[in-house]
């Protein structure tokens, strides 16, 4: 903890390891500090399995009662959890005590305020850091607020349940498969409300993650889903990151369906649902949901990426929903914010009603625009980096945009190369139209560039 800055404190998040960056202490100045900062009354407090996180959420709630607010206690939850009730409840914020797919050692704070608004370096969590560093928590109050448990997940679930018509869901076999995350609390719920013949894997809830740590945009980490799927002969698959505000697909020959595909699958789903409206999309990957969005009526508008950027734009624009190839996808009804479970039920609904399978789903548009999915690389110095790829590439002409990182369009195949916000990464993204072989071609150059 240097006198400049908290380490764990983030562009989007809270997140470091323990008790190195974050502690108890800690989370109780920033639970004194949040209701100072917000001048909150109410705050939702929610908290995923890993092992410290329990006892991070009540020093959190320590600060908060003490600081004079009171809690709302909805325990063991996803960081979705934590959205709806900060919202459906009308408090003034919310925290959930996660680290996602970070590894084991690690923990962590998302923040939200009114309306699951979120709180990135931008617009608050930078002034929490800096009363912290300075001391100013704000005062203890003379009448400490309470805390009300919350741990019925009825009212969530019911809203889940409206972004689908039950009566036109068919028997499917699924695979599920929380990671031993916090999915599996509340699928088991979910799941007893529908018709499905479910299969569920690494379902127990355990902060030693026996199976590894969830985050299924690691290739390795996708086997098990994919074998499960083809083992079961199941129509398909799903897994979650351990907050599971993120979810991945498998379709039925257990092939992983990149997060690219959903989002313009979804799109296309909910404007012919709903009517024509915007669609909020990242500039990493981006022809495929352009050209999805208009032949369904809608109007792609892109964002930075990041989930405050896209929830942003979201409001900004009253957009229907938003996705990024990262597997978050947002939705005007759910409080603009991400959720990891309302896709899969989507595309449950769409393969029944259908009769079609994932594949047939995605397949002609993974042929129209293929794509490097995302690729990390870790340079001394990334805006040089970026420099010499623009460099290389300027005699070619390129349509360049700087929404996010740089962005290039050669007519043929078009990347995007930026650093990312929460990882010390720098990441490419390629896609061409209907030529596979090109984007090996690229990834190599862009590689000796990098190298």
């Amino acid at each position: 903890m240097s006198q400049s800055n908290l380490e764990c404190f983030k562009a989007y998040d809270i997140r470091g390891k323990v008790p190195e960056s974050l502690n108890e202490n800690l989370a109780y100045k920033i639970g004194r500090t949040f209701v100072s900062e917000l001048t909150a009354k109410t705050v939702v407090v929610g908290h995923d399995i890993r092992l410290d996180s329990e006892k991070l959420a009540n020093a959190l709630k320590k600060g908060i009662t003490e600081a004079g607010a009171d809690v709302l206690d909805i325990g063991l939850c996803g960081t979705e959890e934590v959205y709806f009730h900060t919202s459906r409840n009308k408090a003034d914020g919310g925290i959930m005590v996660t680290a996602s797919h970070n590894p084991k050692n690690y923990n962590g704070m998302k923040l939200v305020s009114k309306g699951a608004k979120p709180i990135s370096s931008d617009s608050g969590l930078k002034d929490i850091e800096y009363r912290i560093l300075h001391n100013a928590l704000g005062s203890c109050s003379s009448e400490p607020g309470q805390i009300t448990p919350l741990f019925d997940k009825q009212s969530y679930i019911s809203h889940l349940l409206t972004y689908i018509n039950q009566e036109n869901l068919t028997p499917l076999k699924i695979v599920l498969n929380p990671g031993n995350g916090s999915a599996g609390v509340m699928i088991k719920q979910l799941i007893e409300l529908l018709p499905f013949n479910c299969i569920l894997i690494n379902q127990e809830p355990d902060g030693n993650f026996p199976n590894g740590v969830p985050n299924p945009l690691l290739p390795e980490n996708r086997y098990v889903t994919s074998q499960a799927v083809k083992n079961h002969q199941a129509d398909f698959g799903v897994a979650w990151d351990g907050d599971f505000d993120r979810c991945f697909l498998f379709d039925e020959n257990g092939d992983y369906v990149e997060g690219y595909y959903l989002v313009g699958l979804l799109a296309k789903i909910l404007i012919e649902s709903y009517g024509k409206a915007k669609i909020i999309h990242d500039p990493r990957l981006t022809w495929n949901t352009i050209e999805q969005v208009k032949q369904a009526g809608g109007t792609p508008v892109q964002s930075k990426t990041g989930h405050s950027f896209m929830k942003e734009s979201m409001r900004k624009e009253g957009a229907l929903y938003g996705g990024e190839m990262s597997a978050h996808h947002y939705f005007k009804d759910f409080a603009y914010s991400d959720s990891g479970m309302i896709p899969w039920l989507l595309i449950s609904e769409v393969i029944s009603t259908s009769g079609k399978s994932l594949s047939s789903l995605v397949e002609d548009r993974r042929q129209a625009y293929p794509c490097s999915g995302e690729l990390n690389y870790k340079v001394e110095n990334i805006e040089s980096t970026l420099d010499k790829i623009e460099a290389h590439f300027k005699d070619a002409s390129p349509e360049v945009d700087k929404t996010d990182g740089v962005s290039l369009d050669f007519g043929n195949w078009r990347m995007n190369v930026r650093p990312s916000n929460t990882e010390q990464y720098f990441r490419l993204n390629i896609e061409s139209r209907a030529n596979k072989s090109l984007i090996e071609e690229k990834i190599k150059e862009v590689e000796g560039i990098i190298k």
